[in-house]
């Protein structure tokens, strides 16, 4: 059921969860540790169930850092929301649709340089070019092998989750869930496009990446030298989520692109990553869960955005995706990374 709230509302309990479930900088350190690599500073929930402009807040799939500073977030039931970048009041909402007005399944967002958002949406799959205001300005071609069956061989609900931008603004990355059909389990395939300047996204070189046993990726980020930062994710019914944030280098892995299937060959060198934190390591600054968890800071973690860095350092705005659901919830996760 939807809670509706008026602004003034939503940004008064903004401000107080965030308080209530802050560790203040004294206690950024080892304290708020989640493995040697990661800490975690704070969390808020002050979303969570609420509305704003007749839109329900929530079912977020991913996030980014606008040119003006703000947040961009995507729910997998068509809304771009414009965030405020530190209270998380929701400024807009803008609603999105296909080609025929037909809803998304938008799971990707990327904002480029000129203020256009890239969105991906596991349907099909696909990645479209948006206005800010939510109008379509072209779409990129995908590989057919990447297509839901049977056009293609990927999943159902199981295609592009996370897109991002490389450095330099020329490649854009898309990064699949699950495996193909015929590709061995686990073995997920990111798959890029290439513009020159001034040109529109072609499709480029892909890569293969090995997910965890019995996890996925619902999301990656581009870290400034290159690097990626991927999340892990899954779930098990009464126990809870798997989520798990790794660095990834694909810059010396095989251009899968012209391999029909991926079985574990051995001149395949798959993308490289080393693990960062599993975060049911963190430490639960007083979270709460409604359903079980491991931790209950622990969610539906599924939208990743980098929102400030230093030489060797992240800051890394994680939120979860409540699936409009009585017992999840939409949760902020703010950590601080080394690399």
């Amino acid at each position: 059921m939807r809670l509706r709230t008026v602004l003034a509302t939503v940004t008064a309990s903004l401000a107080a969860a965030t308080c209530l479930s802050a560790a203040g900088p004294a206690n950024a350190g080892q304290s708020n540790a989640c493995s040697p690599s990661v800490s975690i500073d704070r969390f808020s929930d002050a979303l969570d169930k609420t509305t704003y402009d007749g839109t329900f807040v929530g079912n977020f799939s991913a996030l980014a850092v606008d040119r003006d500073g703000s947040l961009a977030a995507v729910s997998d039931r068509s809304a771009l929301f414009r965030l405020d970048r530190q209270t998380l009041a929701p400024r807009a909402v803008v609603p999105l649709a296909d080609e025929s007005g037909a809803a998304l399944d938008s799971e990707g967002l990327v904002v480029d340089r000129d203020g256009t958002r890239l969105i991906s949406s596991e349907t099909e799959p696909s990645v479209r070019r948006y206005s800010r205001d939510g109008k379509i300005l072209d779409r990129l071609p995908v590989p057919d092998a990447l297509r839901v069956a049977p056009a293609g061989r990927a999943v159902s609900n199981g295609t592009f989750e996370g897109l991002t931008l490389l450095p330099g603004g020329r490649t854009l990355l898309a990064s699949m869930e699950y495996a193909l059909n015929g590709d061995s389990a686990g073995i997920v395939r990111f798959q890029t496009w290439q513009r020159s300047k001034g040109g529109p996204f072609e499709p480029a070189r892909q890569y293969a990446y090995r997910a965890d046993t019995g996890l996925g990726v619902p999301e990656v980020q581009a870290t400034p030298d290159g690097r990626l930062l991927v999340l892990e994710r899954g779930f098990t019914a009464g126990v809870g989520n798997t989520v798990r944030l790794y660095l990834a280098d694909p810059r010396r892995a095989t251009d899968t692109s012209g391999i029909e299937k991926l079985t574990g060959q051995d001149d395949v060198r798959l993308i490289k990553k080393t693990l960062l934190a599993d975060i049911a390591a963190c430490p639960s600054l007083g979270a709460t869960a409604k359903q079980p968890q491991p931790n209950p800071l622990l969610d539906n973690i599924e939208g990743m955005a980098i929102t400030g860095y230093s030489p060797g350092r992240l800051k890394v705005l994680l939120v979860s995706d409540d699936n409009q659901n009585a017992v999840q919830t939409t949760r902020f996760y703010y950590l601080r990374v080394r690399i």
